[in-house]
């Protein structure tokens, strides 16, 4: 961690004036922003590719690694639910699986994190809206129902990283309807909407409704992803690229740029922000990876905003499940030890 922290400094020479000026009107705006919403703080993603929903097969979490994440300093996880491939030929959402997801929330609930629930259906949804919309629509409208007057902490989160075929404007029909639908039977409960998924960050071309004062809004970061995906074997570009660093001031400067942008828009609209994805594949070169981490959470916690890590197992894994550890360096990266 010295080595990360001299590496922080020396890019602050460039970067932190700007992060460092914004943080009292960053905070301001959270707070004018947040009142109707919960302060998620610091998170980490979950379950997205775990055979819980299964009933069990290749699941390496245990609900017990949720006093892990609690102690560990982490306030909220980010539940990644594909409910689009437990829905029957009516898009009707499977019984046991939907039970399986209420013994999550309370495992959540227990240890005093907040869940998210996001629906992660992002294949289908950037491949085809008109394959995606009904499915979204029908997935909310049963979620909205079962979840209406229970779990208060529970927040929503509408659609993970839309993009891909979708246009601002067709995402932000589909996005205005389905929040137009959970609102029916949940009009105060927090919602999360996210930026299309590119990598311009179109902030400033989300619709939201004016008047709904209780929504969070998302974007996710893993830019330049050269670096943060280098090596990644599902992707026969990524996985013939590295060892690529990341650390000069150049880097550490267009990331900030990026947050400036976000950050500007939030303080227009008095939003609250949540970066709900982040991280670098393991076989970037170790230093740079948590140089990387260590700037972007820092930077997010200086301007107030929440973050999830991506992700707690498998790939991009903070935890070991095998030894069941943390990954102790990419942990101290992502929530220094207390002074």
């Amino acid at each position: 961690m010295t080595a990360i922290r001299a590496a922080l400094l020396r890019g602050l020479n460039l970067a932190a004036a700007f992060f460092l000026a914004s943080t009292v009107c960053a905070h301001g705006a959270e707070q004018a922003a947040s009142r109707g919403v919960p302060k998620l703080g610091r998170g980490i993603n979950i379950l997205g590719y775990d055979g819980i929903w299964e009933g069990g097969r290749n699941a390496p979490f245990r609900l017990d690694n949720l006093t892990t994440i609690k102690k560990a300093g982490f306030a909220h996880v980010r539940i990644n639910f594909f409910g689009f491939k437990f829905m029957g030929p009516e898009n009707v959402l499977d019984e046991i699986v939907l039970r399986r997801l209420d013994t999550v929330i309370d495992e959540v609930l227990a240890r005093g994190l907040i869940p998210i629930l996001d629906e992660h259906d992002t294949h289908i949804c950037q491949r085809d809206i008109a394959e995606c919309a009904p499915k979204l629509k029908a997935f909310w409208r049963q979620i909205a129902e079962r979840y209406a007057g229970r779990y208060p902490a529970l927040v929503f989160e509408v659609l993970n990283e839309p993009g891909g075929q979708m246009t601002s404007s067709s995402w932000n029909t589909l996005l205005n309807e389905c929040l137009e639908i959970i609102r029916r039977t949940n009009p105060d409960r927090p919602v999360i909407a996210g930026v299309l998924n590119v990598d311009e960050i179109p902030i400033d071309q989300l619709a939201l409704p004016a008047d709904d004062r209780n929504l969070i809004v998302t974007f996710h970061y893993y830019a330049p992803i050269q670096f943060t995906h280098q090596g990644a074997p599902w992707s026969q570009t990524f996985s013939r690229i590295g060892p690529l660093d990341w650390g000069s001031r150049d880097d550490e400067a267009k990331a900030a740029s990026d947050f400036n942008k976000v950050r500007l828009w939030a303080d227009k609209e008095k939003r609250p922000i949540y970066l709900g994805e982040f991280g670098v594949y393991e076989r970037a070169p170790s230093d740079s990876r948590l140089r990387y981490l260590s700037f972007v959470a820092r930077s997010a916690d200086r301007l107030g905003w929440s973050w999830a890590y991506w992700q707690f197992d498998h790939d991009f894994a903070a935890f070991d499940s095998a030894r069941q550890a943390w990954k102790p360096h990419i942990l101290r990266a992502l929530v220094p030890p207390r002074r």
